[in-house]
């Protein structure tokens, strides 16, 4: 097996359990524990777990998780807000825009005018928040329900022939090296198809987002227009992406 295969065996474990052994992991993978220990480190170097005596754990509130959203993120709200009012700040009347998953871009969603828009989203809290919205038509791609999301391949040729004037991206790090990056497979896919048929990029992140790399890159830093982040992000951090052509815009 490998070892990207074992690494996102184990994100799955730990988001079913909360919990994974390395003697266990070894039994499962027919890898040693040395192997299995070394699987732990680099996750936990991402930013994806916690390592503790003979296995690992979530991270708990506070600390810098990386894992996906099952329920709203309620970290960094402030960042959130100020990223949100950017992002709505060059969104037009009539636009054709999709919001990807993710607590920013439900943030987005809550502070959105009721305006004639139309938004495609497979975000369930996104929905929630704009089917109150009238004036906001909702396209919703169909699948299959995976924590609040919904996925499923075989709506990706469907969504290709959308023509998308606006895509608000969420990403879980972005990296000089690696790009943009996710850990989930099935979620990476859907960012490609989003990122195919869209004609504007914004990628939405805070400031605690950059410099950071998680599993899977789902395209490169050049592939998107603007990254919108919040007024903590570093002048130094600003310059460092900026001299290698990528733009951004600071809350």
């Amino acid at each position: 097996m490998l070892a990207a295969e074992r690494h996102r065996q184990i994100i799955k474990q730990l988001e079913d359990k909360g919990s994974v052994k390395v003697s266990e992991l070894s039994q499962q993978f027919q890898v040693t524990e040395k192997t299995v220990r070394e699987d732990l480190e680099k996750l936990e170097e991402k930013g994806l777990l916690k390592r503790i005596h003979g296995g690992a754990v979530l991270l708990q509130d506070g600390e810098n998780s990386m894992l996906p959203l099952q329920f709203p993120n309620t970290k960094h709200l402030k960042e959130k807000g100020e990223i949100a009012e950017l992002a709505l700040s060059v969104i037009e009347p009539n636009d054709i825009i999709a919001l990807d998953a993710g607590s920013t871009t439900l943030e987005m969603a809550k502070r959105m005018k009721n305006m004639p828009l139309t938004v495609l989203t497979n975000d369930l809290l996104i929905i929630r928040e704009l089917t109150a919205k009238d004036q906001i038509r909702l396209v919703v791609p169909g699948g299959y329900r995976y924590h609040n999301l919904l996925i499923g391949n075989e709506w990706h040729e469907w969504i290709k022939k959308l023509n998308i004037h606006k895509l608000f991206l969420s990403t879980t790090g972005i990296h000089m090296e690696y790009g943009l990056t996710i850990f989930t497979e099935e979620l990476a896919k859907l960012k490609q198809v989003y990122i195919d048929c869209a004609k504007h990029i914004y990628c939405v992140a805070d400031h605690h987002k950059f410099d950071k790399g998680a599993l899977l890159t789902f395209t490169e830093l050049t592939a998107v227009h603007c990254i919108i982040t919040d007024s903590g992000v570093s002048p130094d951090t600003v310059r460092k992406y900026e001299e290698q052509g990528v733009r951004i815009m600071k809350a």
